[in-house]
């Protein structure tokens, strides 16, 4: 027997009973994940408002809260005061202990750790800077987990850790989070989700994604963007992070490779990347062509950025100049970007984030390079959550089984 469900439809061939069977299970599993996930991103609901939401029966949106309660996941208690006649509605609130997730990021100038619970909540959370070097895996896991234990050991008695997230930037396989290449670390052909289960002693799913994608992931659930379904999130460190919500739905190719926009052709007669082509995007719009542009600055890494900031908010002209130029040049990329997936938003973090009112105008001429139809439905945006987006991008992908499927993790 094959049973297929398809947007909302069950497609069914075999033994009629048995399909019915796991047709009604899928779709009771449909239901749940429905009224959790509005739970997870909307804060707290009345039963009314979950029926009319979900556009279920009040006897199935109770008995699915029902099932939430028995698996910790949620609470009621009674609603205000209403207006005209009957009994007010209960008000449905998550239980944040009931699926606590670690979140880790490994950017090239720090290392972050988070708990957070469902439905967003944050328990604790800790960054630590590191000068840029290559750190080797271990003494990052350690790091990782010297950060992490305290944090897990302060969480609230009889909570339920569900999984682990973590942020590299690198290109990372997120079937079993290994990293192919992370050049800006010095890693290659690493195991990492692997090594982090096993420095954490975690007996819980650990997943693995590239900084960038998870950034966009974060933005798009936590970012306050409302009814955006189609957003590219767009980060500039040492290089430049590309990351893409295409209907709703990370897009990240058949391994989870999708994405390196940074050494996407913009100038044919530029620089010679480190990757070893000439004239990628991130030649023109990185880190490194913006500190070359600013003499004044003779330092690297966030101290430079910093002073750059500084520079900036004095009004000093040949700053503000270097800037404008690399906004030009940020913008072309991004007309690019706008051409191919036509965005309803266009985020901009990392180094972007922290420059964003100088570069905001040279960023838009630069877009106009871009066909006129796309652009027009393209805005482009500061990061909501800033520096902590790939962070909290990574809490929300460690919680997406939960979500997805809440009596079999819960059970787990």
């Amino acid at each position: 027997m094959v049973v297929e469900v398809e947007l909302g439809r069950v497609k069914r061939s075999g033994r009629p009973g048995a399909a019915r069977g796991v047709a009604a299970e899928e779709l009771r599993r449909h239901n749940l994940a429905t009224v959790l996930e509005h739970l997870h991103l909307n804060g707290s609901a009345t039963r009314s408002q979950l029926t009319s939401i979900t556009g279920l029966n009040r006897s199935t949106v109770a008995d699915l809260i029902g099932q939430l309660t028995d698996l910790g996941l949620v609470g009621e208690e009674q609603g205000g005061a209403i207006s005209g006649p009957g009994r007010p509605s209960p008000v449905v609130y998550l239980k944040p202990e009931g699926a606590v997730v670690l979140a880790v990021e490994m950017s090239v100038d720090s290392i972050a750790v988070a708990t957070v619970g469902i439905g967003g909540h944050v328990y604790n959370q800790i960054r630590i800077a590191r000068p840029r070097g290559h750190f080797d895996p271990d003494t990052t896991m350690s790091d990782i987990a010297e950060l992490a234990r305290p944090l897990l050991g302060a969480l609230p008695q009889g909570h339920n850790l569900a999984g682990a997230g973590a942020a590299v930037v690198g290109i990372v396989r997120q079937s079993d989070g290994f990293v192919h290449l992370a050049p800006n670390l010095g890693w290659r052909e690493l195991p990492l989700g692997q090594m982090l289960a096993d420095e954490l002693e975690l007996d819980v799913p650990v997943r693995v994604a590239n900084d960038a994608d998870l950034g966009a992931l974060g933005e798009y659930r936590r970012g306050g963007l409302g009814g955006v379904r189609h957003l590219i999130y767009i980060s500039g460190e040492v290089g430049i992070g590309c990351g893409v919500i295409a209907n709703g739905r990370p897009l990240h190719g058949v391994a989870g490779y999708a994405g390196e926009a940074g050494h996407t052709l913009v100038n044919p007669d530029g620089l010679m990347c480190r990757c070893g082509a000439t004239g990628c995007w991130e030649t023109e719009a990185g880190e490194k062509p913006l500190l070359r542009r600013v003499p004044a600055v003779e330092s690297s890494g966030l101290e430079a950025v910093d002073a750059v900031t500084q520079l900036a908010e004095l009004g000093d002209k040949p700053t503000l100049r270097a800037i404008a130029e690399t906004g030009t040049w940020l913008g072309i990329g991004i007309s690019n970007l706008i051409n191919l997936f036509n965005p309803e938003v266009v985020v901009l973090g990392g180094l972007y984030h922290r420059l964003f009112d100088y570069l905001e105008e040279a960023v838009g001429k630069g877009m106009e390079r871009s066909l006129a139809a796309p652009r027009s439905m393209a805005q482009i945006r500061r990061s909501a959550i800033g520096a902590n987006a790939p962070l909290i991008g990574a809490a929300e992908l460690a919680l997406a089984d939960l979500i997805d499927n809440p009596a079999a993790v819960a059970a787990r």
